[in-house]
C-alpha cells in the first residue's frame, strides 16, 4: 500500500499578488496627491474670518459716490473797474446788502489829476468856441453892412443909369457920358455878385470851423464824463441784494483794475458743486441724475453744467435740485451724492469686496455644494458701483463666493472652511 504524498498549497497565487499590487499603487497615488498636491494647494480657513456672498440676478444702476458742497445758485464777484488804494470800507464780510449799497471806496490820484486836466481843457475849449461864435456873429454883421453899402451904391448907380438912359434916348447927353455911366453900373452889378459869392464861401468856411469846434467840444465833454464815471467807479457798490460773503479790501491796500475784492451770494436758491475724478470726464454730462439722503429723506439732483478744466486730476460740476430742496440748507454744507452714470438695467451681480485687490476681477473662490470647500474659479466682471460688480462670465445665480480679502491665502487653489 503506497503512502499518500502531501501536496503543499501555494500561499500567494498570482491573481492575489496582482490585486495587492494594484491596491498598493492606488494607495501610493493617493498618498502622492495628498502629500505633494493637496498639501501645497489647500488651506484651512476659519469661516468666521471671511465673507461669503451669493450671486444674484437683479437691477443694476451704475453710479459713483461724490462729495458736493452747497453753494448759492447765483453769485456775483465784485471786481474793481479802476485801480486805486482802498480808502474806506463801508461793509464787512457776512453783512446783508441791498442793490446799490456802497461797500468800499478807492482813491486814485492819477485819475483825479487826469480829470482836472480834462476839465481845464474843456473850459478852455468852451471859451474858444464862445469867442468863435461871437466872432462869427460880428463878421456876419460886418458882411451884412458891407453888402448893404454895396446894394445902396448899386441902387444909386442904377438911378443915375436910368436917368442917363432916358436922356440919351432923347439925345440930351452924349454917347460918351452914357457909356461911362453904363460901364460903372455894370461894374457895380458884377462886383455885388462877386462880393455875395465871396461872403457865402467865407460864411461856409467859418460855419465849418465852428462845427469842428463844437464836435471837438462834444468829444471832450464825453471823455470828461467817461473819466468822471471812472471816478464814480472807485466806489464799489453792491450790484444785487444778498449776503456779502467775502471782502478783500484792507485800508491802504492797492487794487489793480479787474481785481477780485469780494463776492455777494443770493441766498434764496442753492446748487451743489462737486469735484469728480478725471477718469469719468467723458461719462459725465449735463442732465445726468444724482441723489443724496438727508434727515431720512432722499433728494434728487441733476447736472446743470460740467466745467472742462481739469485741476489736480479732478474736474467740477454744478448740480441743481430737482423739486424741493432740503430745508435749512447752509452755504458750504457737504452732501454725499450718488451720481448716476447709466440707466437702470437687469444684471448678474455680486457684492463688492476686498477680493478685487488680489484677483483684479479675473477669478474668485467659488464654494462647492457642501459649502465647506472653495476653489479658484475664472470669472469676468464688467461695470460696478460702490455696492456691487456686474458679472459677465463664470458665475450663475445662486453661486456662493468669497468676496472678502485674499491677502492671507497666498496662491492656494483650494480653501477648506472650518
Amino acid at each position: 500500500m503506497g503512502m499518500d504524498r502531501q501536496i503543499d498549497k501555494k500561499k500567494w497565487p498570482p491573481r492575489k499578488i496582482a490585486a495587492i499590487a494594484s491596491a498598493a499603487v492606488f494607495v501610493l497615488i493617493l498618498l502622492y496627491l495628498f502629500l505633494f498636491q493637496f498639501s501645497k494647494s489647500t488651506l484651512n480657513v476659519e469661516a468666521e474670518r471671511i465673507i461669503i456672498s451669493t450671486v444674484v440676478q437683479g437691477p443694476f444702476l451704475e453710479f459713483i459716490p461724490i462729495q458736493g458742497i452747497v453753494t448759492p445758485i447765483s453769485r456775483y464777484t465784485l471786481e474793481t473797474l479802476e485801480g486805486g488804494r482802498v480808502d474806506k470800507r463801508f461793509m464787512e464780510a457776512g453783512t446783508m446788502v441791498k442793490a446799490g449799497d456802497p461797500i468800499a471806496e478807492l482813491v486814485n490820484t492819477d485819475l483825479l489829476l487826469n480829470i482836472m486836466w480834462r476839465e481845464a481843457d474843456f473850459v478852455q475849449q468852451s471859451n474858444q468856441l464862445r469867442q468863435t461864435r461871437l466872432n462869427m456873429e460880428q463878421y456876419t454883421q460886418q458882411l451884412r453892412q458891407m453888402m448893404n453899402g454895396i446894394e445902396n451904391d448899386l441902387a444909386k448907380q442904377k438911378t443915375t443909369y436910368d436917368r442917363y438912359a432916358a436922356l440919351y434916348k432923347d439925345q440930351l447927353v452924349s454917347e460918351l457920358d452914357f457909356e461911362k455911366i453904363k460901364l460903372d453900373y455894370e461894374y457895380m452889378v458884377r462886383n455885388k455878385d462877386i462880393m455875395a459869392e465871396s461872403q457865402i464861401k467865407e460864411l461856409e468856411y467859418r460855419k465849418d470851423q465852428l462845427k469842428s469846434l463844437e464836435d471837438q467840444l462834444r468829444r471832450m465833454e464825453a471823455n470828461l464824463q467817461t473819466s468822471k464815471k471812472k471816478l464814480d467807479a472807485l466806489i464799489i457798490r453792491a450790484p444785487i441784494a444778498g449776503q456779502l460773503t467775502m471782502l478783500d479790501a484792507e485800508i491802504g491796500a492797492f487794487k489793480a483794475p479787474g481785481a477780485n475784492i469780494g463776492q455777494i451770494d443770493v441766498l434764496d436758491a442753492y446748487s451743489v458743486r462737486a469735484q469728480i475724478d478725471e477718469n469719468y470726464i467723458t461719462r459725465v454730462e449735463a442732465g445726468k441724475a444724482g441723489s443724496f439722503d438727508l434727515a431720512g429723506k432722499t433728494y434728487a439732483l441733476k447736472v446743470r453744467r460740467v466745467f472742462p478744466a481739469v485741476r489736480d486730476n479732478r474736474f467740477e460740476v454744478d448740480l441743481d435740485f430737482v423739486g424741493a430742496a432740503p430745508p435749512d440748507l447752509r452755504r458750504g454744507q457737504t452732501l454725499h451724492v450718488r451720481l448716476e452714470l447709466g440707466d437702470l438695467t437687469e444684471a448678474l451681480l455680486i457684492a463688492r469686496g476686498g477680493f478685487w485687490d488680489t484677483t483684479g476681477g479675473n477669478w474668485i473662490y467659488l464654494l462647492d455644494g457642501s459649502g465647506k470647500v472653495a476653489v479658484k474659479h475664472a470669472i469676468r466682471l464688467g461695470r460696478y458701483n460702490p455696492e456691487v460688480y456686474e458679472v459677465l462670465e463664470g458665475l450663475k445665480p445662486g453661486d456662493r463666493v468669497i468676496t472678502s480679502s485674499y491677502e492671507s491665502f497666498g496662491d492656494m487653489e483650494r480653501l477648506v472652511l472650518k
